[in-house]
């Protein structure tokens, strides 16, 4: 108690401003000490963004940070304030409906968010209270109170365990929801706590809040009459966290450390950064351009206005002549007023509506992903997922292809194979009569007592029963056919006895059902007491003193047991490269060929070790452990060091084969992006050896592929320093792969001549580690610029034993690299998570690991093979459609207001409009905007299957090929060709103004409405020309969209408006139809506009095998958009 308080008092080793303490159940304790409640959070969760109050102002700020909605708001407000020639209404209204249309989204987007927390909030919880249970709502639980929770209910914030309905003091949760991981977990509770939770006195101190899942540290004082408080240890074996789910325990007690959003949920909650397609890009740069030309077109009018009203007799008429006092006041205000009017009058060269066009194509196309039925998988019954829809068109652009290995490349489904028993192997039969279970490859069977020997097997046998954390759980005849799920593997280990394992890792279940396979049953874990059933059928008692935990780091985990026999053994499995250091050489001599064989042929291999501890042993290990334990600050470091400790001088007893299939047609799909011009890299934290035989399998890495290695195992072959050692290769294979390499064709990754030697590039974590962050007296960016170079020019890239945020890192630095490539990640557990958010596409798998991957992923699909069609098939369309919308809106806007300009030289530069208000307003909200959404929507310039069977043409529209500034100008050219000829076309028709029978003359507004038909007929059409697959849909809009302007033009002009002051289309568009000369110039200048295309598309030759695809009308690949499954 003293040190405990000179502790407090001076700091000790524990540094208090890091730590909390929580009185458990808010008694006061011990009572000597003053009382002072702490101040935590409370227990609400808050993931919205808007209130009702902020939404309006907040909104509206977030929509006008947008370049384009700023600008058309100061345009608005210039119309409303300066005396413009055109209505405020021309582009007020536009505005309007876009920000409407967005601010609506929003809004519902954040009202399922409210919902989703008020549903969380007040869900009801029980709460221990004076001995009473007590039913609150969630948010009302404060940091200290006891709460209860029943099977199958999540957790409603971060509870330490105190009571347990188990007889073993444990109990079962899922964190699907969390980590991603659908297998049970097994937590315990604080040893020596009250069985009455009313009269437990104690307090726990531990770390404050902090995001890492897999982080707790703390310690637990529990005070007695009479009695010095004892102290118990807490780690993330005791934290239960919100989120996570009870499962196969009827009922626990807990008490909440951390509540509302200082729980680890909710700080591992971020908000995904928006990610921006590089179309988005593209727009923002043209947009630059034609705000240039527009500045340019004002700029010109105004000074040529100046210019021409400085002329004698120019300004005003003779009769209402100006002094020269009047013309000189204000000269600039009037100069500057008059740029504003002539930038309000061209200001429709930028398309407002193209904004909510691509935001409408983005939303109603990434419905034909989720009805795909090719993506639907029986399995699961479910289909492909879009979580954002404004990255569809990235689909089409992907340049690198970051992949998971397990789960994602493999089923992660694993399947016991074989062992290898003191270099001697032993394969599993189904055959129960050879000699129990084993059958041995390499000798006859009568050979078998000559191999390792009776007491050698045994001791294996026992080691794969004893060394894991897998729980059994007792199924009854009901619950036989359901438990596959969670994680649970039935097992028939006896005719009368149905049992079912549960296990954090499937590879553990793997290794008791090998061993139960051999007749060595493990039959379960009671009070600290694993019993296992031998051959002879005996059961076997054995104390568990202590789990040493698997960690990435170690990569490998033990446990200490003792026999009934009084023995203390330790048993080990874990990685070759964590337990063959630990062992004797010359019988690492004797299983190291079978491991690597093994490796090669794909299989997971694990190494299995042993070592008896004499008393004192133990008796240091015991202490360490357990000092460790109760350590606040740098527990981990603490126990690393005595695991490490105890770990050492092992026996190595053999070495076990696991084996986990690839995904269905995975080869097949890697073949097809490296043929689209992808580079894939596999990223993976599973061991070389068994990586590289997947990238083979997958046929990422061929045989004539060169493969080099950055592992630590090259850098220590020289013998001299790491970073040496590490610069030297990264030189050689510099050299090799980059210098000494022909050149590549941009696009192309695998040389498909044998001339060209292809190279495979791998590297492990902490290779990786000193290439991402070198020793401060060498060159870090040195190093990664050669790692780069090499990566890129290689076909495929593996790296092995990889942590989470270093696949992050990796994706990161190619993302940032030179030309900036497009990159997608794809993965299915939480520990993809990282790479997923940080590419510019992330891909999640609905896999076995949880749904964390497909959760934070911008698209989900069931399986890898369907990210083939998702690229080559749905994200070349996307793309092909998006950018011919670009580029068409730019055109047609041109082809609209570069007339207006012309018109301004025949009009003295008087801000006359050359076409109607209506018109103005009605060109691009329904004119010329259903076509070319349609269009978008549903073109497919080449049929799906060809587009599948011809990975090659993805490599046509890479590096955003049709929005480079060549297209651009070509759509640039054409847009001023047809304007040009619009404006002066009718011109020449107009040099007889007489143009009817009766010799009644044609007004401006008359011209006007001949420019703007030809205008909408020209446009339309030139989208009819480009369409290659016509639907119904396509009919209906293209003819309907003329149709609609036709209709509109004679009902706008045929009736007197009662709420317009005037109306200058008044007849005009019947008498411009009665003239013969008019029908004539409208069909004639049609027809000439439309000449170029008309004349490339029947000189054009065919290129390429798929030409005759391209012209062909192909069949609508989703004809069965209602089909479901």
């Amino acid at each position: 108690m003293l040190r405990r308080r000179i502790n407090l008092l001076f700091g000790g080793d524990e540094k208090r401003v890091d730590s909390r303490t929580i009185y458990v159940g808010h008694r006061p304790c011990p009572a000597t000490e003053a009382f002072i409640p702490p101040k935590f959070c409370d227990n609400r969760i808050v993931s919205s963004k808007y209130t009702i109050w902020n939404f309006l102002p907040k909104n509206l700020f977030e929509q006008f940070r947008r370049i384009a909605n700023f600008y058309f708001l100061i345009i608005f407000l210039v119309q409303v304030i300066v005396d413009t020639p055109t209505s405020p209404v021309t582009s007020g209204l536009p505005l309007f409906f876009v920000i409407t249309v967005t601010a609506i989204k929003q809004g519902y987007e954040d009202w399922l968010r409210h919902k989703a927390d008020y549903e969380v909030n007040k869900y009801p919880v029980i709460v221990l209270e004076d001995g009473r249970s007590i039913r609150k709502e969630s948010e009302k639980i404060k940091v200290g109170d006891i709460v209860e929770v029943v099977e199958d209910e999540t957790f409603p914030c971060d509870l330490i365990l105190l009571q347990s309905t188990r007889d073993d003091d444990t109990c079962f949760v899922t964190t699907a929801s969390l980590d991603g991981e659908s297998n049970h977990k097994t937590h315990y509770t604080v040893p020596d706590t009250e069985k009455d939770l009313q009269s437990l006195n104690a307090t726990i101190e531990c770390e404050q809040p902090q995001p890492d899942l897999y982080k707790f540290v703390g310690r637990m004082h529990i005070y007695k009459t009479d009695q010095e408080p004892a102290v118990r240890s807490l780690g993330p074996e005791n934290l239960l966290l919100k989120g996570a789910t009870l499962k196969n325990t009827k009922k626990i007690y807990g008490v909440a450390v951390y509540t509302g959003m200082e729980t680890k949920m909710a700080l591992n909650y971020q908000g995904k950064s928006q990610k921006r397609s590089a179309v988005e890009k593209s727009i923002n740069a043209f947009l630059l351009v034609y705000l240039c030309i527009l500045i340019s077109k004002a700029v010109v009018c105004t000074t040529l206005k100046y210019v021409w009203q400085s002329q004698d007799g120019q300004d005003e008429p003779w009769y209402n002549e100006k002094t020269q006092k009047e013309k000189d006041t204000y000269v600039y205000l009037k100069m500057f007023t008059d740029f504003l009017s002539f930038m309000v009058l061209f200001n429709f060269i930028i398309p407002v509506s193209m904004y909510v066009t691509v935001e409408m194509q983005k939303f109603l196309g990434s419905f034909f992903i989720t009805w795909d039925k090719d993506f639907f998988d029986p399995e699961i019954q479910e289909g492909a997922l879009v979580n954002t829809s404004d990255l569809n068109e990235e689909l089409g652009q992907v340049e690198y292809v970051f992949t998971d290995k397990t789960g994602t490349l493999t089923q992660n489904n694993m399947e016991y194979i074989e062992c290898c028993i003191d270099g001697f192997q032993y394969r599993n039969s189904d055959s129960m009569s050879e000699l129990d279970g084993f059958c041995v490859t390499d000798g006859p069977v009568s050979k078998l007592q000559q191999k390792a020997g009776r007491d050698k097997e045994e001791l294996f046998l026992r080691a794969l029963c004893l060394c894991h954390t897998v729980q059994v759980k007792e199924a009854g005849p009901d619950e036989i056919d359901s438990d596959q799920v969670d994680g649970l593997v039935s097992e028939l280990s006896q005719p009368d006895e149905q049992r079912g394992f549960i296990a954090s890792s499937p590879d553990e279940v793997a290794l008791v059902k090998g061993a139960m396979k051999h007749g060595f049953t493990f039959l379960g874990l009671e009070n600290k007491s694993m019993k296992i059933r031998n051959r002879e059928n005996n059961v076997e008692l054995y104390d568990l003193l202590h789990v040493l935990n698997f960690d990435p780091v170690r990569r490998r985990m033990s446990v200490i047991v003792r026999s009934k026999s009084g023995e203390t053994l330790l048993f080990c499995k874990g990685a070759d490269s964590s337990i063959f250091p630990r062992v004797r050489q010359e019988e690492v001599d004797r299983i190291r060929m079978h491991v690597e064989r093994n490796a090669t042929e794909g299989y997971r291999t694990l190494c299995v070790a042993y070592k008896q501890l004499s008393p004192e042993e133990f008796a240091v290990a015991d202490a360490g452990l357990r000092d460790a334990r109760l350590a606040l600050q740098d527990r981990e470091e603490k126990l690393m060091a005595v695991y490490n400790q105890v770990e050492t001088s092992m026996s190595l007893i053999g070495a076990t084969a696991v084996e986990d299939r690839l995904q269905e047609e995975a080869a097949e799909t890697m073949e097809a992006l490296q043929g689209a011009g992808m580079k894939v890299w596999v990223l993976t934290g599973d061991k070389m050896e068994t990586a590289k035989s997947t990238c083979y399998a997958c046929r990422l890495f061929q045989r004539g592929t060169e493969l080099l290695e950055l592992t630590v195992r090259t850098l220590e072959d020289g013998g001299r320093k790491r970073e040496e050692r590490l610069h030297e290769l990264l030189l050689d294979y510099h050299k090799k792969a980059v210098q000494d390499a022909p050149p590549v064709k941009a696009g192309v990754t695998r040389s498909w001549s044998t001339a060209n030697q292809e190279y495979g590039f791998i590297i492990d974590g902490a290779t990786l580690s000193l290439v991402m962050n070198p020793s401060p007296d060498t060159n870090s960016s040195r190093y990664k610029s050669l790692f780069l170079q090499i990566c890129q020019n290689c076909t495929a890239v593996l790296c092995c034993r990889m942590a989470p945020l270093q696949k992050a890192q990796i994706v990161k630095m190619v993302k940032n690299s030179k030309g900036s490539p497009i990159t997608l990640s794809i993965g299915d557990g939480a520990n993809d998570v990282s790479m997923i958010l940080e590419a510019h596409v992330g891909i999640g798998i609905k896999g076995k690991e949880g749904r964390q991957a497909v959760r934070n992923s911008d698209y989900a699909i069931p399986k890898l093979k369907h990210l083939k069609k998702l690229l080559l098939a749905h994200g070349h369309l996307y793309y092909v459609r998006i950018a011919h919308l670009v580029q068409y809106f730019f055109y047609k806007n041109l082809c609209f207001i570069l007339p207006q300009f012309l018109y301004q030289f025949f009009c003295g530069y008087s801000q006359q409009p050359l076409y109607d208000a209506a018109y103005l307003t009605m060109y691009n909200i329904c004119f010329t905007s259903m076509p070319i959404l349609a269009f978008s929507l549903l073109e497919q310039h080449i049929a799906i299957e060809y587009l599948l069977d011809n990975a090659t043409l993805y490599r046509e529209i890479a590096k955003n090929a049709m929005l480079k500034w060549g297209p651009f100008l070509y759509w640039t050219v054409l847009g001023i060709f047809q304007g040009l000829l619009f404006f002066f076309g009718v011109k020449y028709l107009f040099s007889n103004p007489a143009l009817q029978d009766n010799g009644q003359v044609f007004g401006n507004w008359s011209y006007g409405t001949i420019v703007f038909t030809v205008l909408v007929f020209t446009v339309t059409l030139k989208l009819a020309l480009d369409t290659r697959h016509w639907t119904w849909i396509n009919h209906f809009v293209i003819w309907g969209s003329l149709a609609f302007y036709v209709f509109f033009s004679f009902f706008w002009g045929g009736i007197i408006w009662p709420f317009l002051k005037q109306q200058r289309l008044y007849f005009v568009f019947a008498n411009m139809l009665s003239s013969v000369s008019a029908w004539l110039v409208i069909i004639l200048l049609i027809l000439l506009s439309l000449l170029p295309d008309i004349l490339l598309m029947v000189f054009r030759k065919p290129r390429g095998p798929h030409a005759r695809q391209i012209a062909a009308v192909t069949p609508l690949s989703y004809k069965h958009l209602n089909e479901r499954y």
